[in-house]
């Protein structure tokens, strides 16, 4: 289980747009699908990282929450099915269907979208506000596989707030962190460590 950190986008970075199949509705699914929304969450998830099924129950918990007062919300898996078939688009329909996911669950195939975000592990979330500007990019919470801290999205969910009631947020954000992604190996993005 490699413990990999999100890369932490410079704040007020604009949202890259993208048109992705949603895995679910088998719609396409783009920025102006969110055009009227009070702000957007674009989070980076798959099915069988161990970090994202430990705050699975939460991410749906996040859209029952949310989504009604506003909140655009999008879920994106892009790892390489070929290596993790467990996190084809078939087993991400089945996990959406099964956890109640209310938003759109959908795949990168070209990992173009993934690599636009800047994403780096999964889970790793974006928050934008109305005009697609970054406001957060970080941790759910403090909660990790293992650590006995419970998962309660305190950190996402108190950026969330602020957002959708026209509040500035706390530009002191922690990184997420969990499994890289599973790039293609054309796709593998520079290290530079």
């Amino acid at each position: 289980m490699a413990r990999t950190p999100s890369t932490m986008l410079p704040l007020g970075t604009k949202a890259p747009d993208f048109q992705l199949p949603d895995v679910v509705s088998g719609k396409t699914i783009s920025l102006d699908t969110f055009a009227d929304k009070k702000a957007l969450l674009v989070m980076v998830i798959c099915q069988h990282c161990p970090f994202v099924k430990h705050v699975q129950n939460e991410l749906a918990k996040l859209g029952q929450d949310y989504v009604e007062q506003g909140l655009g919300i999008i879920a994106i898996s892009a790892n390489d099915v070929a290596n993790y078939p467990d996190d084809s688009p078939e087993k991400l329909k089945a996990m959406a269907q099964e956890l109640g996911f209310n938003f759109p669950f959908c795949y990168d195939e070209s990992q173009e979208t993934t690599k636009s975000y800047t994403a780096a592990c999964t889970p790793d979330f974006f928050l934008f506000d109305s005009d697609f500007g970054l406001v957060y990019r970080g941790q759910l919470d403090d909660s990790r596989p293992g650590n006995e801290i419970p998962v309660t999205g305190k950190d996402l969910r108190a950026a969330i707030e602020a957002v959708l009631k026209g509040n500035p947020i706390n530009d002191d954000q922690k990184p997420s962190l969990g499994c890289n992604i599973k790039w293609k190996p054309a796709n593998e993005p520079p290290y530079y460590g």
